[in-house]
């Protein structure tokens, strides 16, 4: 599974380890951007809260996956699924709409609220529409 973002600095690395956390070993979990930033840290902040640490990936663009194929490739921002409308490689194609946590604005504590909530929804996303729905034994 192949996330997509545009910056690859805190939806799709946060889709990436929230695969891994969740599922181990079932599934091959990937993040990419249009562009490479850094891994934001406030993403790795929220999703050390859950027990899972993303603080080893490193922010990749998707030039390096062009050439692989992928069961699912997920855009997680609406940028990134207007670049990327077809992706070569994918067998399934998913968009998910999430807002951007590093536009968050305040205080850290307000920011982080931002990261949380954005974990939050891709973990429900992950759990409804891959986890329960892809075994792969299929």
């Amino acid at each position: 599974m192949l996330f997509l973002c545009t910056h690859n600095s805190a939806r799709s690395q946060m889709a990436e380890g929230l695969l891994r956390h969740l599922a181990g070993d079932r599934f091959e979990a990937a993040s990419a951007g249009t562009e490479a930033t850094g891994v934001r840290p406030e993403a790795i902040r929220a999703m050390a809260e859950i027990g899972a640490d993303i603080s080893h990936q490193e922010s990749k663009t998707l030039d390096r996956f062009l050439d692989k194929t992928f069961d699912y490739v997920i855009t997680v921002c609406d940028a990134a699924n207007e670049t990327c409308p077809f992706f070569p490689g994918a067998r399934k194609r998913l968009h998910w709409s999430l807002p951007d946590p590093s536009q968050a604005t305040g205080s850290e504590e307000e920011r982080l609220q931002v990261f949380r909530a954005v974990r939050d929804d891709l973990k429900e996303h992950i759990e409804t529409e891959l986890l329960d729905a892809v075994s792969p034994e299929r």
